[in-house]
């Protein structure tokens, strides 16, 4: 899949949420629910030739996925430090269900309690 249509199988997957908002229609994507940021889609950033997530995460949960599979997860530039998790779009073995929610567990992180609760 090219990094548009990875682009939209990932804004159709953070659009279906309640309240959400993308910023950017380039290579880098930022989605939010009340102006906070939940989710990140870079193609290319900083010229790394890669197609990456990076989703906000509950504490443990970076060191745990990057610790189990650092091909498919790594702790990213500058959100890493606050335990965002990185995502390889590209990387073999890559499963979409889990993408969706580990997307649908960041958003329960940033949304208002009533919005959260609508997706659990």
């Amino acid at each position: 899949m090219t990094g548009d249509g990875l682009r939209e199988r990932v804004r159709a997957i953070a659009t279906a949420l309640p309240e959400v908002t993308a910023d950017g229609e380039g290579p880098h994507v930022g989605y939010r629910v009340r102006k906070k940021t939940f989710l990140w889609f870079l193609d290319d950033h900083h010229g790394d030739g890669r197609v990456v997530l990076h989703v906000k995460a509950v504490p443990g949960a970076q060191q745990a996925l990057v610790g189990a599979d650092p091909v498919r997860f790594h702790v990213p530039s500058y959100l890493g430090a606050r335990g965002w998790v990185g995502v390889d779009l590209e990387a073999p073995g890559l499963d979409w269900d889990e993408v969706t929610e580990l997307v649908r567990e960041a958003y329960r992180l940033t949304a208002p309690k009533r919005l959260a609760a609508e997706v659990e």
